[in-house]
């Protein structure tokens, strides 16, 4: 737990002391659980972590990123012995495909490294034949990534956008950290990519898609990458998302740019809000000229964000970040 005692495990690298009640943007101390489950889709004993290195507009499980804020009450801290055991046990009871993994997500638990390397060393001291599983938005410190690929079996990386403006509206972070991150992890760790995959944004992240695949193609055109379709959420709730025919289109970019393995799932469409699009406007030079940039930055400042372009580790809210806890039908 030393990593914990001055965390540098996100590149936002705050230094906090997270045992002694320290917050960072993650807002968590040590690793607690909100939920567990099997999938034999993806052959693998899930752990949902709580907490996240991000605050992005359109996150579909904000209550769990952005705990302890929302106010949802979840498991709590589960020491990794007892972890390991009920997972043993219920593997154990259950009767579809064989599950391969304990995989962890979030929220983003690269944040929880240190019990996840717990959890790792509790299976092999029990004797299980289960590898370690991560799902990650690619906000690691080298030495963290370094870390992460030598402890996997398999690793889903998500790259949200490729201009660090429409990074930065979506998730109040840089883009520089991930684009290093997938390129070390194909570079070192091949083998154990599962998938890369990214959110379809309409107006948003759309435009980023053929960046994304151009650099991935460049570094292994056999990489498998996933086209996931925004389904309206949080702060993005009256967002559209894309239509089926957008994401043919896409798909069809991704292997003109040299990608091999590319699918998608998931469409949604609907209208931009006026008030939005209005905000969108005004923003247009805090984000370099960006269109994308600041329409997407456009639904924070509607919920009141004050830091354009978005830097949430310079931000004086965000310990009460106004642009992550919106509920739409509650009129907040």
């Amino acid at each position: 737990m030393q990593d914990l005692e001055s965390c540098r495990l996100c590149e936002w690298r705050c230094g906090a002391d997270r045992l002694r009640g320290e917050r960072g943007v993650c807002r968590v101390g040590r690793a607690e659980v909100a939920a567990t489950m099997r999938s034999g889709t993806l052959a693998s004993y899930i752990v949902t972590l709580l907490g996240c290195c991000y605050r992005c507009l359109h996150c579909n499980a904000y209550r769990i990123s952005q705990y302890p804020d929302p106010g949802w009450h979840y498991v709590g801290h589960v020491p990794a012995a007892v972890l390991v055991a009920d997972a043993r046990e219920r593997i154990a009871a259950y009767r579809g495909p064989r599950i391969r993994t304990i995989g962890f997500t979030g929220g983003d638990p690269i944040i929880h490294l240190p019990y996840i390397e717990e959890v790792a060393a509790e299976v092999e001291r029990q004797g299980l034949d289960l590898g370690i599983g991560i799902s990650t938005g690619g906000f690691a410190t080298e030495a963290a990534m370094e870390r992460i690929v030598g402890l996997c079996r398999t690793i889903a990386l998500e790259i949200k956008a490729w201009s660090d403006p429409v990074h930065r509206a979506l998730t109040g972070a840089p883009v520089g950290p991930v684009l290093r991150n997938a390129e070390y992890l194909v570079r070192e760790g091949r083998d154990r990519i599962r998938v890369f995959r990214t959110v379809v944004i309409p107006g948003m992240t759309d435009r980023e898609v053929g960046r994304i695949a151009a650099f991935i193609a460049s570094l292994d055109p056999g990489v498998p990458y996933r086209l996931i379709g925004f389904r309206p959420n949080n702060v993005l709730y009256y967002h559209p998302g894309p239509s089926r025919e957008e994401m043919e289109r896409l798909s069809a970019v991704c292997r003109k740019a040299g990608l091999e393995d590319v699918a998608w799932s998931g469409y949604y469409p609907e209208t931009v809000p006026d008030d939005v699009a209005a905000r969108a406007a005004g923003l247009t030079d805090a984000y370099g000229g960006e269109a994308p940039a600041a329409l997407t930055g456009a639904y924070a400042a509607a919920c009141g964000c004050p830091t354009h372009p978005r830097d949430c580790g310079a931000c004086a809210l965000r310990d009460r970040c106004p642009a992550t806890l919106r509920e739409p039908w509650r009129g907040r």
